[in-house]
């Protein structure tokens, strides 16, 4: 394993300091079209648009985290940007889960 032989020092400790930093956003396309629905055949309509649901499963999956937590950290996360969304209950995301068709990029 090769050893690296630190001389700066104050740069080193502030990308140390760099990894820990979370840096988190939702686009403006994303923010304009969360509570966008069609309705789909019968029934009551949808309240949240597939990228909502979309964006949340994103959450979800990076940190690992249960649908109860994922709710609360997309709520955290609508607070702290001060954006006049809601985020889905973790019930919806149950439900919407199985029928999102995930697009591959």
């Amino acid at each position: 394993m090769a050893k690296y032989n630190i001389r700066n020092w104050s740069y080193y400790n502030k990308a140390l300091v760099k990894r820990g930093s979370l840096t988190l956003w939702f686009d403006e396309k994303s923010v304009k079209e969360w509570h966008k629905t069609r309705k789909d055949g019968r029934g009551r309509p949808k309240i949240y648009a597939d990228v909502a649901i979309l964006c949340m499963l994103t959450i979800k999956m990076v940190f690992r985290l249960p649908l109860r937590a994922t709710q609360g950290m997309a709520e955290s996360i609508i607070d702290l940007l001060k954006l006049s969304i809601e985020a889905a209950n973790y019930t919806t995301l149950c439900r919407r889960q199985r029928q999102l068709k995930v697009p591959l990029q």
